[in-house]
C-alpha cells in the first residue's frame, strides 16, 4: 500500500483571490513505512508575497524568483504521487490550492476522497484536544525543534510519523520476546517445571458418600 504525505506552502489563504502555491514536500511511505523517497520543490508564485505569509515560512520574492513555476513541475510532481493515497494535516486547505493550480494548466483535479486527513483523524481519536501539527508531535513525544518556520519537507517528515502514531504507532514491546542475548529473531526459551498428573478417581469415601445419597433419591439415572 503506498502513501504519499504532503505538505504546501502558499502566498496566502484564497486561491480564488489570486494566491498560489509556493513549495510542496511529499515522502512516500509503502505499507506505513518510510521508504526514504521524497520530492521538494520551490514554486515560482509570479506575484509578490504577503508580509503575512513570509513571517509563517520565510520564503521571499527574491528566493522564489529563481525557481520554476508551477507549470513546469507540474508532470513531475504528478508522476512522484502517482495513484496513491494523500496523507495530509487539513487536507482540504492544501487539496484546495494544488487543484486550483492544476485547473489553470488544463489538468484534472485531484479528487479529495484520495486525501487522508490527519486533524480528523486527531480529532476522532483526541475529542476536544489540540489538532495542530505541533501539539500532535508534543502528545506523542516527536522532535519539533527544528520546526522555527514552516516548511513543506519538514513539515511532511514529520506529519508522517505522527500520522504513524496515529494509526496506531509502533510498539516495540511486541519485540522483546526475541530482543534476548544470541537469541534475535528466534522465539525466547522458558523453561517449565514438569507437573505430574492430578488423579481424578475418586476416593473410597467418595464413592462412600455417592452410594448414600442415591439412596435417598428415585430412581437415581446412576443405576439406570
Amino acid at each position: 500500500m503506498r502513501e504519499i504525505v504532503l505538505d504546501s506552502e502558499t502566498t496566502g489563504l484564497d486561491p480564488g483571490s489570486g494566491h498560489r502555491v509556493v513549495e510542496i514536500g511529499c515522502l512516500e511511505l509503502v505499507n506505513h513505512v518510510p521508504t526514504g523517497r521524497t520530492y521538494h520543490q520551490y514554486i515560482n508564485p509570479q506575484r509578490p508575497m504577503p508580509v503575512e505569509a513570509f513571517e509563517v515560512h520565510g520564503l521571499g520574492d527574491e528566493f522564489l524568483a529563481r525557481h520554476p513555476v508551477f507549470a513546469e513541475i507540474a508532470q513531475a510532481f504528478l508522476d512522484f504521487i502517482g495513484e496513491a493515497k494523500l496523507v495530509i494535516h487539513n487536507a482540504g486547505f492544501d487539496m484546495k490550492f494544488l487543484n486550483a493550480e492544476l485547473a489553470q494548466l488544463g489538468l484534472p483535479r485531484l479528487p479529495m476522497s484520495r486525501a487522508v486527513d490527519t486533524i480528523q483523524l486527531a480529532r476522532s481519536r483526541f475529542p476536544g484536544a489540540q489538532a495542530s501539527l505541533d501539539a500532535l508531535c508534543r502528545r506523542f513525544e516527536i522532535d519539533n525543534s527544528a520546526r522555527t518556520k514552516h516548511g513543506a519537507l519538514l513539515d511532511s517528515e514529520l506529519l508522517a510519523e505522527v500520522y504513524l502514531e496515529l494509526i496506531g504507532g509502533r510498539q516495540p514491546d511486541l519485540d522483546l520476546l526475541t530482543a534476548r542475548k544470541g537469541g534475535a529473531g528466534r522465539r525466547a526459551e522458558v523453561e517449565r517445571p514438569v507437573r505430574p498428573p492430578r488423579p481424578h478417581a475418586p476416593s473410597d469415601a467418595e464413592e462412600a458418600a455417592h452410594a448414600a445419597l442415591l439412596e435417598r433419591l428415585t430412581d437415581p439415572i446412576w443405576r439406570r
